[in-house]
């Protein structure tokens, strides 16, 4: 009986140890600047938190098939998501969601920032966004761009550029940012603004010209572009913030052991020049300034959504 009970509690602590995996969601396709980001992280998360972490791709909706998981989810903390600016878009772009961006998440860490890269085809006569903008002008849609979704931080990123400059150019979306690259490398799309983690590898790529970065400030990224604002759109601005969200509830104790993991990661000196390769620009802050800033970008991107004019039915 000794031998049978001891078997048992070995089983049982096993199996305990076994259901210890915390996911990072992606609600994008593999490859795009959320899912390179989770994989920077989750394996020194893991030994943090002592769990395994596993980063699992949910794409399809803009984001919101995968938000929708995380929302659902258990508040136990092992249901993590790796967002950005496209989950508190689409609570503006989208007329009906199964979850509200704020409401059923808790705001868990804040890793960083990124800025974008409006980026067209090199076959493009357009050599400056000002070019560009004329171009489009004296060609209404006949030019497209291609996006990481409906709904994403590239959309509406796109879409408030077109509204603003008063251009019309048709929207192709895809699963990730890569992928959307990918078509204006080959031609089949025309533009795309890109986080700059999507657009560093293609800095000297003769396929593509590079014509404006989308931030308030020039980007210690690609010094040498010009923001779209200084190239003749007076006011466009726009960049994303990225982070970790769980649903709604998570314990104070275990959102404050994940919250100080991801600081701890944001002062290691290997992680940074990681981060400082892929374009993301590090900040941790506590779960309050984190949630602050949800609400902050929330109302932001309200107006830039009403400003574009970008609703998904």
């Amino acid at each position: 009986m000794r031998i049978l009970t001891f078997l048992m509690l070995s089983l049982c602590a096993a199996a305990t140890h076994a259901q210890q995996v915390v996911r990072i969601v992606v609600p994008f396709a593999a490859g795009g600047v959320q899912d390179i980001l989770a994989r920077t992280i989750a394996p020194e998360l893991g030994p943090l938190i002592g769990k395994t972490v596993v980063v699992e791709n949910r794409a399809g909706a803009g984001g919101t098939i995968g938000n929708a998981l995380v929302a659902k989810s258990a508040p136990d903390g092992n249901t993590l998501l790796l967002a950005a600016a496209s989950h508190t878009i689409t609570g503006h772009v989208y007329a009906k969601l199964p979850y509200h961006p704020l409401e059923d998440f808790t705001a868990v860490a804040h890793v960083g920032t990124v800025d974008y890269v409006l980026i067209v085809n090199a076959k493009l006569p357009a050599k400056t966004v000002a070019e560009l903008v004329a171009y489009a002008k004296a060609n209404p849609g006949k030019l497209n761009y291609a996006t990481a979704g409906g709904g994403s931080a590239t959309h509406l990123s796109m879409a408030y550029f077109a509204s603003v400059t008063g251009i019309d150019m048709v929207h192709v979306p895809y699963k990730a940012t890569n992928e959307a690259v990918n078509e204006v490398l080959a031609g089949r799309a025309d533009a795309v603004i890109a986080s700059t983690i999507g657009a560093l590898g293609f800095t000297k790529d003769a396929r593509v010209r590079m014509l404006g970065v989308t931030g308030a400030q020039r980007s210690k990224f690609v010094p040498e572009l010009p923001t779209i604002a200084e190239s003749g759109v007076p006011g466009y601005a726009f960049d994303s913030w990225m982070g970790l969200l769980g649903p709604a509830g998570i314990p104070k104790a275990t959102l404050d052991a994940l919250n100080g993991a991801v600081a701890k990661i944001l002062q290691n000196p290997a992680t940074l020049e990681r981060l400082d390769k892929q374009g993301v620009m590090p900040r941790a802050l506590s779960p309050e300034a984190f949630a602050a800033l949800l609400r902050e970008d929330y109302a932001r991107m309200g107006r830039i959504v009403k400003a574009a004019g970008a609703k998904i039915e």
